[in-house]
């Protein structure tokens, strides 16, 4: 048969690629491609056809990804094929033949579950690691064994059948009722394939029809089933263990080198998530009874109001470590939600320490142009650029760091001072005692300063502060929100900064982010998808000899391949026609372009591009996270302009 010989030629098609052990997978996958063919939603010579150009690809893409983009078949016809005939083929092979992984996370769960002391399914062992969402991985299961995905809500489960048993009859044996129809009911599995549970379902309500549900989704209704009963006897929590929970959620994540804690209410539970690296990742959840506490211990600690509930309120907590003596300044917020009061806290690092302009993650000709043409100015406005979170306070701070000496005056306005430095004056606001921004803002020029530090460029008023101070001969360094450093120059135009002001005083913007780097414990080469290299602005032949990075996925990077994180850099110096192009009021296309070809500007684009191409982070980074507004420049050109060794 035709279709037979096909599926032949796709196991030695695979083999040539990756070896015998893939081939016999690409056979048993055979099966899909087979039962596309027998519904009538593909055709024998549309699946040759995909074949060769599947063998021409470097990627990683699965045939039947390539099916889909060839537009041979359409999502829907997979799903209904799928949903209609059940797969002899383990689930690992499915996920990667679908798309849902790769499989290299595919071979690091099987090594996972070889080392684990823990007997565990595959399946489990790819939800603990986010390699899949539990849902999808769900839904894939359901085609393997042709029964149908059913997400638990208590809301929709018949009541009547619920009361045949207990809920710790339900929590026992794993199972839950759903609907009844014709005489039989329904019956949600998180493991639909243990008899014993099958068995204890079947003795409650006789024959059954079975059904898959996520273990997430049962424990939730279990919760909420034994909260009911026991909501009369539910304790409030008491004082030493909120403590307790409060100082080690605190401890934990100083350790883990945590930015921000979430404290989330949510309807049946208090969810706590770090963001690690850039990255929110799951920690711990709570019972729901912990939230009301927990935010009025907190409110305590913030000095805010423990009564107020229904109102956003906002402090600051001055943390000692139980262990070390150490203090931790956290800035906190209180979000009223539906489930109760949202609470975030930023970790900020205050303490005194050096900042290095080496450091910070310039290549060498950008660096030696920030220093010599900005820094060492005389006077004049240098502005640190980007969103929350992306690494301006550290790069102001390293230029304070070389501007500092015996015969230099720094004088900051800072809410809140996040590093202490000896040799400045440092000033913290605080408007609860009229310590404001403005105020603040009118007295540091009586203070003979040479250099003025400005927190943050937050309206008009504190925008013609630092171009005034400028004016008289003052150098001023300041950070300021906009996507890059052209954004910058065209948002002070908008907040009504007289061009010739901004054109007269402001030497340099460095605009910036920061990036995930590659785990160097499990770093390995890679080679992107022609699709990825679109996406960036390069085609193969542009990429030709380079040597991309990818973490696989170890235990000293939490599986997630990368570990730590550093800064890309766009650094636009004002030289004559750029500053004649702000006073023409020029377009932001217009100035950046100027600016590329007149003051030697590299995108953060194109300085990601390079950071990707020295194997310190990720092509996936770039497109993640920076901003695509022109078309890069070739490597070797970035490579002169940056000065790049490799």
């Amino acid at each position: 048969m035709e279709t037979q010989k096909i599926l032949k030629l796709m196991g030695g098609q695979c083999r040539l690629k990756s070896g015998d052990a893939a081939g016999n997978k690409s056979e048993k996958a055979g099966e899909i491609y087979l039962l596309l063919i027998q519904q009538g939603h593909l055709k024998p010579e549309q699946l040759k056809y995909a074949m060769r150009v599947h063998s021409k690809m470097t990627g990683c893409h699965t045939l039947l990804q390539v099916l889909q983009e060839l537009k041979l078949i359409t999502q829907e016809q997979l799903e209904e094929t799928l949903a209609a005939n059940r797969l002899n083929l383990k689930i690992g092979t499915l996920l990667v033949e679908l798309g849902q992984i790769t499989k290299n996370q595919l071979e690091t769960a099987i090594r996972l579950q070889k080392e684990s002391s823990v007997k565990k399914t595959i399946g489990e062992i790819l939800i603990e690691e986010d390699f899949i969402d539990e849902r999808k991985f769900l839904e894939v299961l359901s085609y393997q064994l042709g029964l149908p995905f059913y997400q638990l809500e208590l809301a929709k489960i018949e009541p009547q059948l619920l009361k045949r048993a207990p809920a710790r009859w339900y929590s026992q044996h794993n199972f839950l009722p759903v609907f009844q129809e014709d005489g039989k009911v329904t019956v949600a599995f998180p493991d639909p394939l243990n008899r014993e549970n099958v068995d204890a379902a079947e003795k409650t309500f006789g024959k059954i029809n079975r059904a898959i549900c996520s273990k997430s989704d049962f424990r939730e209704v279990i919760s909420l089933m034994e909260r009911d009963m026991a909501s009369a006897r539910a304790k409030e929590p008491d004082e030493k263990s909120v403590v307790s929970i409060v100082n080690t959620l605190i401890d934990e994540a100083v350790k883990s080198n945590t930015s921000d804690i979430h404290i989330e209410p949510m309807r049946d539970k208090v969810r706590i998530r770090y963001r690690i690296d850039g990255v929110l990742v799951q920690h711990r959840e709570l019972p729901i009874e912990m939230g009301p506490p927990i935010s009025s211990r907190l409110k305590i600690m913030a000095k805010a109001d423990i009564a107020e509930r229904r109102r956003h309120q906002g402090g600051r907590i001055l943390f000692e470590m139980p262990r070390t003596g150490a203090t931790i300044d956290l800035r906190i917020s209180f979000y009223v939600t539906v489930w109760g009061e949202k609470i975030v806290l930023r970790v900020l690092n205050t303490k005194s320490q050096t900042h290095d302009l080496n450091q910070i993650g310039m290549f060498p000709k950008m660096l030696d142009r920030l220093r010599y043409e900005a820094l060492d100015a005389p006077s004049g406005v240098i502005m640190v650029t980007g969103p929350t979170g992306s690494g301006k306070t550290t790069t102001l701070y390293s230029s304070i760091g070389y501007l500092e000496n015996i015969n230099t005056c720094i004088v900051t306005v800072e809410d809140p001072v996040e590093y202490l430095v000896d040799g400045i004056a440092q000033c913290s606001i605080d408007p609860k005692i009229n310590l404001t921004f403005e105020e603040s803002l009118r007295h540091v020029v009586r203070q003979d300063p040479d250099i003025v530090v400005i927190g943050e460029v937050r309206d008009k008023f504190s925008a013609e502060t630092a171009i005034q101070a400028s004016l008289t001969g003052h150098k001023v360094l300041t950070t300021f929100h906009t996507e890059d450093s052209v954004g910058c120059l065209i948002r002070l135009i908008n907040m009504n900064i007289e061009p010739f002001l901004i054109a007269s005083t402001v030497v340099g913007v460095i605009a910036q982010r920061l990036l995930r780097k590659v785990c160097p414990n499990c770093a390995e080469d890679y080679m992107p998808s022609p699709m990825e290299l679109y996406r960036i602005g390069y085609s193969a032949s542009d990429a030709k000899g380079v040597r991309f990075k990818m973490g696989r996925g170890c235990s000293a990077c939490r599986f997630t391949g990368y570990k730590g994180r550093m800064g890309v850099f766009e650094l636009l110096i004002l030289n004559e026609p750029v500053k004649d192009a702000v006073l023409q009021k020029k377009t932001t296309y217009e100035i950046r372009k100027l600016s590329m070809e007149s003051s030697g500007l590299v995108t953060l684009l194109e300085d990601g591009i390079m950071k990707a191409v020295n194997g310190i982070t990720s092509p996936q980074e770039i497109l993640r996270s920076l901003p695509r507004v022109s078309k890069p420049r070739p490597i070797a050109e970035l490579r002169r302009l940056l000065g790049s060794e490799k």
